[in-house]
């Protein structure tokens, strides 16, 4: 008879156990303004800083040259990432602002970006206007980097906007400017890394001042310094040794990686 009567008071208790552990666990849950569950923000943002703005080996300020602060914020969603990005230079001589989307699986990423350079007199811009002398460049991209073998390829093209050339017969005509980016990399401890990048215009483009056909314009060597706080936070340094055959120009550059 005590048996019996153990066993029903230890099942009550656990019983009364289980229900608190529920209530502990529900009043436990941090939850936001509108009494939805917080969660890990699927938001980030960086802060670049270059010395020189050099992109695909073109050299984007060729007169009054400064340093370019690069703001971004991105959200990612599992395999899907969208990204807003800007660039001014500290001198007030250049801006753009870039929108951007892409899509990763297994190693390889699709997406679509526009690119807009407004003018230095804002009241010039029409963001939403222009027609054919629109500042906005639209680009398709391709990236395959397979995660176990050091090494990617890059196929762009800018299928709209103002990418444009004036034929032998004085017509302004789509370029579609294409780009061939093949790159390697090795890593140190700490991810620290040297990478090697060798790109090419594949038409007459932006990337070789309409002129060329198939030309080499970006090879790269780069080596990126991770520099690791206390706290876990890493800043990756890196500086690059630039060369533009096309341009015969080469080019030292130092970028600080911000992000939080």
């Amino acid at each position: 008879m005590r048996k019996k009567v153990f066993a029903v008071i230890l099942f009550c208790f656990g019983a009364y156990l289980s229900i608190l552990a529920e209530e502990v666990s529900e009043n436990s849950v941090v939850k936001n303004n509108w009494g939805e569950k917080l969660i890990r923000s699927p938001f980030g943002l960086g802060l670049d800083l270059q010395t020189k703005y050099v992109w695909r080996g073109m050299e984007m300020m060729t007169e009054d040259s400064a340093p370019v602060l690069f703001p971004s914020v991105n959200y990612t969603y599992k395999n899907l990432s969208l990204y807003m990005m800007g660039a001014y230079a500290i001198n007030g001589k250049y801006a753009e602002v870039d929108l951007g989307i892409s899509y990763t699986w297994k190693g390889l990423n699709i997406g679509f970006n526009d690119y807009y350079y407004p003018t230095v007199d804002g009241k010039e811009d029409k963001y939403f206007g222009g027609g054919k002398h629109t500042g906005h460049w639209f680009e398709g991209v391709i990236t395959y980097a397979p995660e176990k073998i050091p090494f990617w390829i890059t196929v762009s093209n800018f299928f709209a906007g103002a990418d444009k050339y004036v034929n032998d017969e004085g017509k302004e005509k789509q370029a579609y400017s294409t780009y061939l980016e093949l790159g390697t990399y090795y890593d140190f401890l700490d991810n620290n890394r040297v990478s090697l990048t060798a790109g090419a215009a594949l038409n007459k483009s932006c990337y070789n001042n309409y002129e060329h056909d198939f030309s080499v314009c970006n090879l790269e060597f780069k080596y990126t310094y991770n520099l690791v706080f206390n706290s876990g936070w890493n800043l990756p340094l890196n500086v690059a040794y630039i060369y533009n055959p096309v341009f015969d120009k080469a080019f030292i550059n130092f970028t600080a990686n911000f992000a939080f």
